[in-house]
């Protein structure tokens, strides 16, 4: 009988596979959710950065030309307000000219 071949070699290089594969697939799944996690910081920082560009550009065109803009398209041509318009909508009204408009930004969510 060769040495190398005997029964309880077998089984620890059989319980070694398997140990590696668990191990294989629980890195498989960190990576996964950590990516997921990272793709919601990233569209929730895409939307704070949007409503600080549009309080930013409110403000400006009150400062410049005294009176709060009438639209958003309004915003994008004399200010260069721009924004990704599949992911969001901005919900603008102007409530008067001295007035602080009254703004909402919606996430349009797409289903895969």
């Amino acid at each position: 009988m060769n040495r190398f071949d005997n029964d309880r070699s077998k089984k620890k290089i059989v319980s070694s596979t398997l140990f590696s594969i668990i191990i294989f697939v629980v890195v498989i799944v960190v990576f996964l959710c950590g990516v997921s996690m990272l793709s919601n910081s990233s569209a929730l920082d895409d939307r704070t950065v949007l409503e600080e560009a549009l309080k930013k550009d409110i403000a400006h065109c009150y400062a410049v030309e005294g009176t709060y803009p009438e639209s958003v398209e309004y915003m994008e041509e004399h200010y260069g307000l721009s924004y990704d318009k599949e992911h969001y909508i901005i919900d603008y009204e102007m409530i008067g000219a001295n007035i602080y408009p009254s703004y909402m930004i919606v996430e349009i969510k797409k289903e895969d």
